[in-house]
């Protein structure tokens, strides 16, 4: 959207504009689109994937980053979490795809931990996988489960600096306010103590009412659905979800990361949503900026912002202004998609939301 001249909130973006800037995060895809026409259940048309965000390029399992998760509706089949907010700690990737594939998403995370961490489960406990996802059943054969492990396997290797937003990876078929959804990424840059922080957020955008859409204050939804109605279909109902990860390298504990994803929840609410009934929209943040050694000493020092110092309120802000750029990233890179039996979403139409939004 910037490159429209568009831009959102007071803090700047990091140069990539992307959940990347944080320094060792990185991204992968594997998209899946194959076959057009009616659906065949279990056969096709396929248009899905998967989504993986790779916290640091080490061994993740024995360098634990600090984390927590906040629910804003729990209308969502993600697995991990509930050990990610009672530790308070990441160690895994997080992996994003459509709601009927967490179980193969989850087996092939946990082969993938064990392939180059032989004591788990021998010497050691267990790993938690963290998976989460979106229902994109309206374009996809979803009961065909056509994500395999070696997706999984082919995001995490292929994670890099650079990637991809709109229509790939776990977004190929998803919808945001009535609109072509999808991934979508922002970062803010803050500085605090004389020392620069970056937040970064990746959304999976799968939720919403085309009329409820708002741009900086403004409802430009209920013209733009006025406006498509009678030329394509457009949904009437808030369904689906929206998985929040925020990441950021400035020192944060568990309970101060809880916070931060409280805000990717109100990043959500300044575009419009108010978390339907059937929404899943789920927030997970995680912090570079400690590594917890899995066979390190029992009782360990970590550096963290204190809560009793204002300048939280600057990665509040922060979380919140990445979080609502990255809804408007996911749309305004989302490229056409026609799915099973021809359903689609449009696309959002740029030109015309400029106009209304540049309107006095």
């Amino acid at each position: 959207m910037r490159e429209w001249g568009l831009s959102i909130g007071l803090l700047p973006p990091g140069p990539l504009n992307a959940i990347t800037d944080v320094e060792g995060v990185t991204v992968g895809h594997v998209t899946l689109i194959s076959g057009e026409g009616s659906l065949i259940s279990g056969k096709g048309p396929v248009r899905t994937g998967v989504t993986a965000i790779v916290p640091h390029c080490g061994n993740i399992f024995k360098e634990k980053l600090i984390a927590s998760c906040f629910v804003g509706n729990g209308f969502g089949k993600s697995a991990g979490l509930v050990q990610v907010k009672e530790l308070g700690t990441l160690e895994t990737p997080i992996i994003l795809t459509n709601t009927l594939s967490v179980g193969t998403a989850v087996d092939a995370l946990i082969e993938y931990m064990l392939s180059s961490n032989d004591d788990i489960g021998i010497t050691t406990g267990t790993v938690n996988p963290v998976v989460l996802e979106c229902n994109d059943g309206h374009l996809n054969d979803i009961r065909g489960r056509h994500v395999k492990k070696e997706h999984v396997f082919s995001a995490i290797s292929g994670a890099k600096k650079t990637f991809e937003t709109g229509s790939v990876g776990a977004g190929t078929g998803m919808i945001c306010h009535g609109f072509k959804g999808g991934i979508g990424t922002s970062s803010r840059r803050i500085e605090i103590d004389a020392t620069a922080y970056t937040v970064g957020a990746l959304l999976l955008t799968n939720y919403g009412r085309m009329e409820d859409l708002i741009f900086n204050g403004k409802n430009v939804g209920r013209i733009l659905k006025e406006e498509i109605r009678g030329r394509e279909r457009v949904g009437e109902k808030d369904e689906g979800s929206c998985i929040v990860v925020i990441a950021t390298d400035a020192p944060l504990d568990a309970h101060g990361l809880e916070r931060v994803a409280k805000r990717g929840i109100l990043g959500l609410a300044r575009t419009g949503s108010f978390m339907g009934n059937g929404s899943g929209d789920i927030a997970v943040a995680f912090s570079t900026a400690n590594r917890i050694y899995h066979y390190g000493r029992p009782v360990i020092e970590v550096n963290t912002i204190s809560p009793h110092s204002e300048d939280i309120n600057k990665i509040f802000q922060a979380a919140v202004e990445a979080v609502e750029e990255a809804v408007w990233d996911s749309m305004f890179t989302a490229e056409r998609i026609v799915g099973r039996d021809y359903h689609e979403a449009p696309l959002l139409p740029v030109e015309r939301f400029l106009e209304l939004v540049r309107e006095r």
